[in-house]
């Protein structure tokens, strides 16, 4: 890989590793474009407290920091500010009004929690709700109409046990969306490096069937899984297997 975008920093609480680290890595690899998207700082109510993101309040260190390190190793690599964002309908306005402080260049969609995550439930809970299923789905095009994201990152992040059928039926209609509207769908190397139930063969089947764009995507949430050629290879032959079609993973312009 020469390119990625999906990158997460200390500040989400579950990642390890300075952005400088990272950066140095990518570059003794050879890459030619990386990408920070750690999981965004969210405009919840006061009373809530999430686990998984950086505060509202480290957004500019987090920026400065990036910025910083772009300046530094121009000529070198190429680095940008990203967020990884889930769609929040009762938070997203807000949001994206406290975003206009800053000089982010893309966002990719990440959906961790149904509804608004202090009202809502973990996709990634084995489940046979069909309702669930379905809110996923929903939430997913309701996000990605928005026009903010580059791609959709583990789009079978929804871990749906029920019926198979009833899955591939429903997992279609975001097939059918992002391929409508030139959305790519990120293969993701962090769980198919740790064995998670994602990727999903029946999804990506279903991927290739539908000839939706595919981008590659490390989710690196430590400096370690900035190389690795073994979990390379692996989605490689889900490339080949499912006949995807992997495109350059499309890069935001920098500010």
């Amino acid at each position: 890989m020469k390119i990625n975008l999906h990158a997460h920093t200390t500040r989400c609480g579950h990642a390890s590793g300075t952005e400088r680290e990272f950066v140095e890595e990518a570059v003794r690899i050879g890459m030619t474009d990386f990408g920070f998207s750690d999981h965004s700082p969210m405009t919840f109510p006061e009373d809530y407290k999430s686990g998984i993101r950086m505060k509202l309040e480290e957004m500019q260190d987090y920026t400065d920091t990036i910025l910083g390190l772009r300046k530094e190793y121009k000529g070198k690599i190429n680095i940008y500010l990203g967020l990884e964002v889930e769609y929040y309908p009762a938070l997203f306005p807000s949001l994206m009004k406290f975003f206009e402080d800053y000089p982010l260049e893309y966002m990719i969609l990440g959906q961790h929690s149904l509804n608004n995550e202090y009202d809502g439930v973990w996709p990634g809970e084995p489940t046979e709700d069909v309702s669930r299923l379905k809110r996923y789905v929903e939430q997913v095009i309701e996000g990605l109409s928005t026009e903010k994201f580059i791609y959709l990152a583990h789009p079978d992040l929804m871990n749906y046990v029920g019926d198979a059928t009833i899955y591939l039926k429903e997992m279609e209609k975001i097939c059918a969306y992002t391929n409508d509207h030139k959305i790519p769908l990120e293969l993701n190397l962090l769980g198919l490096g740790e064995n998670r139930f994602y990727p999903r063969d029946s999804f990506w089947k279903l991927v290739g069937e539908m000839g939706n764009d595919v981008v590659l995507g490390l989710d690196a949430h430590h400096v370690r899984m900035i190389d690795v050629p073994d979990v390379e290879e692996k989605a490689m032959k889900m490339v080949k297997e499912y006949n995807l079609n992997l495109i350059q993973t499309p890069l935001p312009e920098m500010k």
